[in-house]
């Protein structure tokens, strides 16, 4: 909407098209209350947004301008006798900050060439003289056969001088991406600037289901979970069928594994009693190995050594309830990109009557003094807009009215364009979540997402791939080496193996979770919302906008379910008769039944193949011992000889 068309009363103004702010947005909007969403900026989702490549590009030089002096406007002719203006800032690189930019391939398209060892070198060259010989017979018969020599042995020579000519003229060359290309294509790219999953049976995927908003977005599943151990990237398994499938386990880890995993999906006095203690020393004490202590501590439970056990396993817990339920890991991903989610709760609050303006900005706050209380706003255009609540990003509130942890935390971000995946399998379009644990003392533990392009956050060709962790330096310092030893950068040492980074970005951003929930210098109807935090999923952003709604409407239903477009009735379509209306009621009540029983059929059909799945694991489990038992019977013949 124009911003001279805008309405002067809202129950709910919003500034900010953060996640937490979206959410709240269309809950508001869905329970009927008159909502009014702005953001000074010109796309949606704020720090939560996805770029195509040369969007990236643009922000990145936003970035790096210095921002001009605010100016604040003098508005109190707008103000009544006990009013004041609390005015917020304009400017959000605060939350954004040491950003390096590196690109490292040309500029312009050329072709790479292949690989020059002697085996195919020799193969050439043995080929070649076979065309040779081929071609010479073919020449004695047309009669020319003095001049083809002489060209065949000019040929020959030629070859043995340069023995690659051969392989260049055996072997199709191949074209090595270049930084045009991506300009080019930059379109087919998605960028997040902030690099999350959605566990399955995380409150973001239940509140997606609940209130019918997964119908405006497609996902994929996160294929497989790979960690970084002595200077490879190995597969971990963490379903029942990779457990059982994995060659990396002995046939006793499985089966340790297995036990451990069982015993971890309810709480017992006996893992009560580790509380407080490190969750390493809990997994030591069950007897489990080097292996499977580093799967169960990095990369299914996602935590440190320090870590205490009640927390351990609470991540352990989730991690296997949302095993199962959309694939063979806990995770998907929103295609497009993370930046999708925001838009797509924006687009609900605009169904049900939220109002929009990107480009439009909130310039103070209208405050009673007697009641503390948030009266009105005061637009960018000098509009005073009249509202009872007012939501508002972190990033607009001056540092001295919000409560934050001291120091300021910040999260470090890079993201790489590369040309191959961290872990090459004969699907080209995996998904891949990569858990990095500390590789050197003091530094951090790296999340990094793989995603290709079936995705459609990056070209065909290339991979986009994402490392996060906690700052302990700058980005560059903190991600640089991790990125150095997992890839070929110009930096790296004996990598030829590691796929190619052609561009990459680090930065550092403010880490949300140090946003504290109560205790700002704001008046009573005005609430706080924080910005991404370092979390693979996305448990904070939801819960503070729950938390929100349930303050300003306790009575209310959080996000309902939006009614399907064909059972809305609109004013003025109650013409039909009441027979009418009984005969489409008994119509509805058929159909009910109809879809009743089709549920039930389906929860049969279910547990049918549950049992079918606990048949074969209880077949596997006796493969399994039968196993065992076999190598026990080894060892008491070798103890006997």
């Amino acid at each position: 909407m124009a911003a001279e068309d805008l309405p002067s009363e809202f129950d709910v103004v919003i500034l900010g098209t953060g996640l937490t702010e979206s959410v709240a947005a269309a809950a508001f909007s869905r329970v009927g209350q008159r909502v009014l969403h702005v953001d000074r900026r010109s796309y949606y989702a704020g720090n939560w947004a996805s770029f195509t490549f040369s969007g990236l590009l643009t922000w990145i030089q936003q970035h790096h301008e210095e921002p001009l002096p605010e100016e604040a406007q003098d508005w109190s002719s707008l103000l009544e006798e006990g009013e004041e203006l609390i005015h917020l800032s304009h400017s959000d690189c605060a939350s954004i900050r040491n950003l390096q930019v590196f690109c490292f391939t040309s500029e312009e398209d050329e072709e790479e060439e292949a690989p020059n060892t002697t085996e195919e070198e020799t193969g050439g060259a043995a080929e070649d003289s076979e065309c040779a010989d081929s071609t010479e017979e073919e020449t004695k018969e047309t009669g020319e056969e003095e001049e083809e020599v002489r060209e065949e042995e000019e040929v020959r020579e030629e070859e043995q001088t340069t023995p690659s000519a051969a392989l260049r003229q055996s072997e199709p060359t191949k074209k090595k991406i270049s930084y045009a290309q991506l300009l080019k294509e930059g379109r087919r790219f998605n960028i997040d600037l902030v690099s999350k999953l959605m566990y399955s049976r995380g409150s973001l995927v239940d509140l997606l289901i609940k209130s019918n908003v997964s119908r405006y977005a497609e996902f994929k599943n996160v294929t497989r979970i790979l960690t970084y151990r002595d200077r490879q990237v190995e597969q971990v398994p963490c379903s029942r069928a990779d457990v059982f499938a994995s060659r990396q386990l002995s046939v006793v880890e499985k089966r340790k594994l297995m036990r451990f995993l069982t015993s971890c999906v309810e709480e017992t006095e006996e893992q009560r009693a580790y509380n407080g203690r490190p969750y390493l020393e809990f997994l030591r004490d069950r007897q489990l190995g080097d292996n499977l202590q580093h799967f169960l501590l990095h990369s299914i439970a996602m935590v440190t050594e320090d870590t205490p056990t009640e927390e351990g396993l609470a991540s352990t817990r989730h991690f296997l309830r949302c095993l199962g339920r959309y694939g063979n890991t806990p995770f998907l991903f929103p295609v497009y990109g993370l930046g999708e989610i925001p838009q797509c709760f924006c687009r609900m609050c605009a169904v049900f009557g939220g109002i929009y303006c990107l480009r439009h900005s909130v310039d103070g706050v209208v405050v009673d003094r007697d009641s503390n209380r948030c009266k009105a706003v005061i637009d960018s255009r000098g509009q005073r807009i009249t509202c009872s609540h007012f939501v508002v990003e972190e990033g607009y509130v001056a540092a001295d009215r919000k409560r934050v942890a001291t120091p300021t935390r910040f999260l470090s971000r890079a993201v790489l364009i590369t040309d191959g995946s961290i872990l090459p399998s004969d699907s080209d379009q995996q998904v891949s979540m990569v858990t990095v644990p500390p590789i050197a003392a003091g530094c951090p533990a790296v999340k990094m997402v793989e995603l290709c392009s079936s995705t459609m956050t990056c070209m065909p060709g290339t991979y986009l791939v994402h490392l996060t962790c906690q700052s302990v330096g700058s980005a560059y310092e903190d991600l640089s080496p991790v990125v150095t030893r997992m890839f070929r950068t110009p930096e790296s040492h004996d990598q030829e193996t590691c796929p190619s980074v052609l561009w990459c970005l680090y930065f550092n951003m403010t880490d949300g979770s140090g946003l504290e929930a109560e205790g700002h210098n704001l008046p009573s109807n005005v609430y706080v919302c924080s910005g991404p935090d370092g979390d693979l999923g996305h448990e904070l952003a939801i819960r503070q906008a729950e938390s929100i709604f349930q303050k300003i409407l306790p009575e209310e239903d959080f996000c309902p379910p939006a009614p399907n477009p064909e059972d809305i009735i609109y004013d003025g379509d109650n013409t039909s008769s009441s027979a009418g209306g009984e005969e489409e009621k008994e119509e509805n009540d058929g159909v009910a039944e109809e879809e009743k029983q089709e549920e039930e059929k389906e929860m049969l059909e279910e547990e049918k193949e549950m049992l079918e799945e606990e048949k074969e694991m209880l077949e596997e489990e006796k493969e399994m011992l039968e196993e065992e038992k076999e190598v026990l019977e080894e060892q008491n013949l070798q103890t006997e000889e």
